[in-house]
């Protein structure tokens, strides 16, 4: 549907972003807006109301030039107190590239164009009042990614402003780069006052379970390695090799080595290795042995 309404100039644009980017009752969580090639875009949008909300009633609006153009209706579905929803030209696109733990929030749609070198999410009402407007840039992203391509940007906090400085940063490799219809892993409702990681087990039967290392940082900046030694002090297995940390979330091993085989049993060590951008380093040990399998 083309909006035939008067277009928004930018000057009242500036006049109201302070109301409705603390106050949005539909709000922008998470955009996926640089997909890897032949994979979907998707806008990730949170009910932060204590009320259930008709997605029917809102619209997303393309923008030019600071200027509201085509309104986009959304689809009919209710959005309960908290919620989630995912809209995306191609669900399935979306579930086969991420971890899509509620289907049901993933609903097909038209969306507005978003650019890879930046532009703007806005959600509207039918009556075209601005609820919520996320304007996003590349270098929104982490400094320490090599390859922004199929990386969503995660809003970290709701309480904020909608475009307060720090407050969307790129999904962690952990979580696999997005987190569609659920809370972020960027979340600082998830941060903790110290770093902690916990394994789910000291000894683990390949085949029958795998080594979860569940952690949470004190910050959502970091990067890691994280590789498993055999007893010799040789790298059989490489978890992670810069992946960018969650604020919290888990590490996985299968008891397999590089080359997919199963592991002989006995002792390994696990190290994981943080680090940030300006080299600040912080290693932690654990070891686990692996039992007799099937």
């Amino acid at each position: 549907m083309v909006w035939r309404g008067a277009l928004v100039v930018a000057a009242a644009l500036a006049a109201t972003v302070a109301a409705w980017s603390q106050s949005a009752e539909l709000a922008v969580s998470e955009l996926l807006f640089h997909p890897s090639s032949g994979e979907a875009e998707y806008v990730e949008l949170r009910n932060t109301t204590d009320t259930s909300l008709d997605l029917a009633s809102y619209r997303l609006v393309r923008v030019l030039a600071d200027t509201l153009g085509r309104h986009y209706q959304l689809p009919s579905h209710t959005v309960p107190p908290g919620g989630y929803v995912v809209l995306t030209r191609d669900a399935a696109s979306v579930a086969g590239c991420f971890r899509v733990l509620y289907s049901d929030r993933l609903l097909e749609c038209q969306l507005p164009p978003f650019p890879d070198g930046g532009g703007s999410v806005v959600v509207a009402r039918a009556d075209s009042s601005i609820v919520d407007r996320f304007d996003y840039a590349p270098s929104m992203h982490s400094q320490l990614l090599r390859n922004k391509a199929g990386v969503s940007l995660e809003r970290r906090s709701f309480s904020k402003a909608t475009n307060a400085p720090g407050n969307w940063f790129s999904a962690s490799s952990t979580s696999g780069y997005g987190t569609p219809g659920y809370e972020n892993s960027q979340s600082d409702e998830l941060l903790a006052e110290a770093v902690s990681f916990v394994p789910s087990a000291k000894v683990i039967v390949p085949g029958e379970e795998e080594l979860a290392v569940a952690y949470v940082l004190d910050r959502s900046d970091l990067a890691a390695r994280a590789e498993v030694y055999s007893r010799d002090g040789r790298v059989v297995r490489r978890l992670l090799n810069g992946g960018l940390m969650g604020a919290a979330g888990s590490v996985e091993w299968d008891g397999r080595g590089e080359d997919g085989t199963r592991l002989p049993q006995g002792q390994y060590l696990l190290q994981v290795t943080l680090y940030d951008l300006h080299g600040t380093t912080q290693r932690l040990r654990f070891v686990v042995a692996l039992a007799g399998g099937l």
